[in-house]
């Protein structure tokens, strides 16, 4: 395993990343079974390993936890905060108010005293963002944390982030992860280019396109409903809806050029992040031991550049063709009324 530094933290990484959002009631909910995952990867020479407070409601904190006993000095560990645990209001977003209860309640399900990487799990336009990085720099002054960083920010949320910290002397974000993959390009855009520009790590999700990357989802063949993302999104596997037929089409000729190559796609979809040079590491999300065995099994994998010109013309630069799950989109789209003047102020000419 090669490793990176993680930004202009200091901090080295192996350049896979353990993803653990499949451990615990959303995947694998054998608690012993996560563990034992989690330290074969250990061995295997990965020394970073993600995770999240929402993941199966905090469960997925508890296993790395209890996995980690004996070997929490040698883990980069890295968590997130943002979504909502629980009812009520005054629990989710990036405000002071949630993140000091937040951080607390990870540590204490981590079973540690310190996280290494501590990152704000979406953007929050309902805060200001001086008052998330003054509140991350504060718990960075207690040793609670060694370093933030943010997740799924668009470009110019980085430079704006970056902005306030330097205007306020407030410590900045070092590292940004976002989803990317084959059939999910965008990011080479502005949010690759812009991680650089400001001297971000980058740890990236989702190498397999939420399973369309798998081999396991092929063109004129079937779809099960009944399993996986594809029961809990639909839409975005249905072969009948508008926009998927690209994307299956482009899996079809990935896996010709996987037969040229001498690989599996799912070798060929997590060696590809890896190339960019903006990228510091790729978390990938095993659910059972064999999942991780097989992600190992490509990590020597090396794409030259015939491959990665074929790649561009199967899917060009910067194109997205999927879109991954729980992704964040600004109000300026999500909101009708962002995008639309008052009916009677439209016309070029008064009425």
């Amino acid at each position: 395993m090669r490793y990176r530094v993680l930004g202009k933290t200091g901090i080295e990484v192996s350049t896979h990343c353990l993803g653990t959002m499949m451990f615990g009631a959303f995947g694998n909910p054998d608690h012993e079974d996560g563990a034992r995952v989690i330290n074969a990867a250990l061995d295997a020479g990965i020394n970073f390993v993600d995770t999240a407070d929402m993941y199966s409601a905090g469960e997925c904190e508890e296993i790395v936890g209890k996995a980690l006993k004996g070997r929490r000095d040698d883990v980069v560990l890295a968590t997130k905060v943002h979504f909502p645990l629980g009812e009520g209001r005054n629990r989710s977003g990036n405000s002071r108010r949630w993140i000091l209860k937040a951080v607390e309640d990870s540590l204490r399900r981590l079973d540690t005293d310190w996280i290494d990487l501590y990152q704000v799990h979406r953007p929050d336009h309902t805060t200001d963002i001086e008052e998330t990085l003054s509140v991350l720099s504060d718990l960075v002054r207690a040793g609670k944390i060694r370093a933030f960083g943010c997740s799924t920010f668009p470009a110019e949320d980085l430079v704006e982030a970056h902005h306030v910290a330097e205007r306020r002397g407030l410590m900045r974000m070092r590292t940004e992860q976002p989803p990317y993959s084959i059939l999910a390009r965008g990011i080479e855009r502005a949010v690759l280019p812009t991680a650089q520009r400001l001297g971000m790590g980058v740890l990236t999700w989702s190498p397999l396109a939420s399973g369309f990357l798998s081999g396991a989802h092929r063109e004129g063949r079937p779809v099960d409903f009944t399993t996986g993302r594809a029961k809990r999104y639909p839409s975005r596997f249905d072969p009948a809806v508008p926009g998927n037929a690209a994307k299956y089409a482009a899996v079809e000729q990935l896996i010709a050029l996987t037969e040229e190559v001498g690989c599996t796609l799912p070798e060929l979809a997590v060696a590809f992040p890896l190339v960019h040079p903006a990228v510091t590491s790729v978390i990938i999300g095993p659910r059972t031991m064999d999942q991780l065995t097989a992600s190992l099994k490509g990590a020597e994998l090396v794409l030259d550049d015939a491959v990665l010109d074929r790649i561009d013309e199967i899917v060009a630069p910067g194109t997205d063709l999927y879109r991954a799950d729980g992704v964040w989109q600004p109000p300026s789209l999500t909101d009708p009324a962002a995008r639309r003047r008052p009916s009677g102020e439209r016309a070029a000419a008064a009425g």
